[in-house]
């Protein structure tokens, strides 16, 4: 919402030059995020909650102003010469479904010349981001940006039997909206039709049909409230987001109709001349019943933890419109207390402690103790929080950055990663399309964050995330697992005098895994992956069955197919990872740890340079070395891959760094030649493997 310095001016005495009110008001709950310069003045740039849609006119911000300053606002003066004829006797107004629309007025303004805007008026509203059309259609803008109610004109004579029907559609039924295109109609929405055809949107757009024209010379102006529910549904059924749904769907204020038809007929006649026909049909079924809230200077103190001023309490009330009366005078009253009456344009304002909030913030935040509440028990840690740190801290250690990510993602990249049969959890009311589905897998938001840092220049990232994934038992119930992604892409090494480049490759996703699985005994690896990862570079993580038995989840590069829906220029590797069994089997993994003394005698370390068939994977060597039965092997670790010239076809090369050790002898020649042919031979007969020539 962008709202106009010098426009408050009129409704209020502002004492602030534009960027202390931005502070003031942001303080106060109104964020104001910027302050431009505009033709028209400066420009303050709100950010408004979804419950205030009584801001969204310069009245309900200058309100707010007011309250800052414990004053009132300036009456909106209307002065309104009416011809002898009755409105009545012009045209009527039949609402069918009370439930969609609660309240029509209409007013008929004869012998009007439409032709363009004054520049004080267009540049009031192309400073705020409208149009100018012709002087009576910015005529009801105008009033909109003012008072925050939206209003329509019709061409009175375009309009069959010159009648306004309030109606769901009929099967079937189109309408060609002003923006040009023809829409068709749900029995869900609300119409405004004549005696023949719909002629608006209620609530959203006006139609085609019934548009002002430079030829209108009489014009039907409707001001109405609609059921915000409806204007919501439909404006999302629709695809079509206006002004004017925005405020209804919001909730505008039902009692404003009649005071916007008022003032719009009154610009109306000052830009277009016409007369105005006398009084207004007001079809309201079901007014409005003010509500009665009481509020406690108890009830305050124990909320905020300080008392505040009566004299503070009923100037802000007063000046926000809840017309506070002091009730503490009935008998038996020990304490402050006051009988607030709901404005009609706060109906989100129902129970104490919204009042105590309305205090609150034009009282000042910062006016209150900086202390914090006494606890009512002793604060405990959550389970598994130690062991989650430990976690985290390895993976800082290895040079990940950790981020946070929101949970509701598009639907459509969702799917991208979404498992066979998993059934997403969808919102029933979602504020945004590409928001609408808790995500079935934490990989979408990794990807989401790569595609965000990569777009921006930064090309060399190591990224992980602890959170949640979100899918839908069969039974119907949602499901919530924790769950741990990691991300790499670009370099895992800058190019330097000394060594070239290199870039991340499946070995380093693999090794960070296995350094956390280190924590947990260890992972095991299996071939095989879900359908966004490479299938010549996936692999299935698994925690060892002697700890937990349970399939930790998935690495590997991401699929071309999908790193192109992102537009991903690079490779990139991921892992994701289900976090409870992991966090159970380092517990488990911690409590079997024991105690073993450092070997007094130095160890020994011999190289196996191998050759072995293409596929043959590491944890494969290292199960035939175990198998070599060798019990003095301390440590295997894979030290260098070749795969070239040198190299038979079908084969590749391997070194292998085997370390033995004894805490009680010093190992002879003959002792070590005895190792080393045991397993050489145990190479050799599991794996076909062969020592290469120096």
């Amino acid at each position: 919402m962008r709202v106009l310095y010098d426009w408050l001016k009129e409704f209020v005495d502002v004492k602030a030059s534009p960027g202390e009110l931005r502070e003031r008001l942001s303080l106060a709950g109104i964020a104001i995020d910027a302050v431009e310069d505009s033709p028209a003045g400066p420009v303050l740039e709100a950010d408004l909650t979804a419950n205030r849609p009584d801001a969204l006119g310069h009245l309900g911000l200058a309100r707010e102003v007011a309250a800052l300053n414990r004053g009132a606002l300036k009456p909106v003066e209307i002065r309104l010469t009416e011809a002898a004829e009755a409105t009545a006797s012009a045209t009527s107004v039949t609402i069918e479904c009370p439930e969609l629309c609660g309240r029509y007025t209409a007013r008929v303004i004869r012998g009007v010349r439409v032709g363009p805007s004054p520049d004080w008026l267009r540049q009031r509203i192309e400073a705020l981001g409208q149009g100018s059309i012709n002087n009576v259609v910015d005529a009801t803008n105008y009033v909109m940006y003012e008072l925050g109610h939206p209003l329509h004109a019709f061409d009175y004579d375009r309009l069959a039997e010159h009648r306004i029907v309030v109606r769901r559609p009929r099967p079937g039924e189109l309408l060609r909206t002003l923006d040009g295109v023809e829409r068709k109609l749900t029995g869900e929405m609300c119409v405004i039709a004549d005696a023949a055809r719909s002629v608006a949107l209620g609530g959203i757009m006006g139609g085609e049909a019934s548009e002002i024209t430079p030829s209108s010379r009489t014009v039907l102006l409707e001001s109405a409230w609609f059921d915000p529910a409806s204007i919501r549904r439909a404006s999302k059924a629709l695809g079509l987001r206006t002004e004017a749904s925005i405020r209804f769907g919001r909730g505008a204020d039902p009692e404003m109709a009649e005071l916007a038809s008022r003032r719009a007929a009154q610009l109306i006649v000052e830009l277009a001349g016409g007369e105005v026909l006398a009084g207004a049909i007001d079809a309201y079924p079901r007014p409005l019943a003010p509500l009665s809230i009481d509020l406690r200077g108890s009830e305050i103190a124990r909320i905020l933890g300080a008392e505040i001023p009566r004299r503070d309490v009923e100037a802000i009330l007063r000046s926000l419109g809840f017309a506070p009366e002091a009730a503490d005078s009935e008998p038996g009253a020990e304490e402050p207390r006051w009988r607030c009456r709901q404005p009609s344009w706060r109906l989100d304002v129902t129970r104490e402690i919204d009042l105590v909030e309305e205090v609150a913030r034009h009282y000042g935040y910062d006016r209150f103790p900086s202390r914090l509440p006494p606890a009512r028990q002793a604060a405990a840690r959550l389970a598994h929080a130690a062991t989650l740190d430990r976690l985290r801290e390895r993976l800082v250690g290895l040079g990940y950055e950790e981020f946070i990510a929101i949970t509701l993602v598009d639907p459509a990249r969702d799917e991208v990663f979404r498992p066979d049969g998993a059934e997403p959890v969808r919102l029933a009311n979602p504020l945004s399309e590409d928001a609408s589905v808790l995500r079935t897998s934490s990989v979408v938001s990794l990807v989401a964050t790569l595609e965000w840092n990569l777009n921006r220049g930064q090309r060399d990232l190591r990224l992980f995330e602890i959170g949640r994934r979100y899918r839908l038992s069969p039974s119907g119930k949602p499901v919530e697992t924790r769950t741990l992604t990691l991300g790499l892409t670009g370099h895992a090494r800058e190019k330097s005098v000394y060594e070239p480049a290199r870039e991340f490759g499946f070995e380093d996703l693999k090794g960070d895994c296995d350094l956390l699985g280190e924590l947990c005994g260890c992972f095991a690896w299996e071939k095989g992956g879900p359908k966004w990862l490479d299938p010549a570079c996936a692999a299935r993580v698994k925690i060892a069955l002697d700890i937990v038995g349970a399939e930790a989840g998935f690495a590997g590069r991401l699929a071309r197919g999908a790193a192109e829906a992102w537009k991903l220029r690079q490779r990139v590797y991921l892992a994701e990872l289900a976090l409870e069994p992991i966090l159970e089997a380092i517990e488990r993994a911690g409590a079997r740890r024991r105690f073993r003394r450092i070997p007094r005698l130095a160890g020994v370390e011999r190289d196996f340079s191998l050759l072995l068939a293409a596929g043959t994977t590491f944890a494969q060597v290292r199960e035939a070395v175990a198998a070599a039965g060798v019990a003095e092997v301390a440590a295997i670790e894979p030290v260098d891959r070749y795969q070239g010239d040198q190299v038979p076809a079908g084969k590749y090369s391997l070194l292998v760094r085997i370390r033995f050790e004894s805490p009680e002898v010093t190992f002879t020649e003959a002792q070590l030649a005895d190792f080393t042919a045991r397993i050489v031979a145990s190479l050799e007969q599991r794996l076909g493997a062969t020592l290469r020539a120096k």
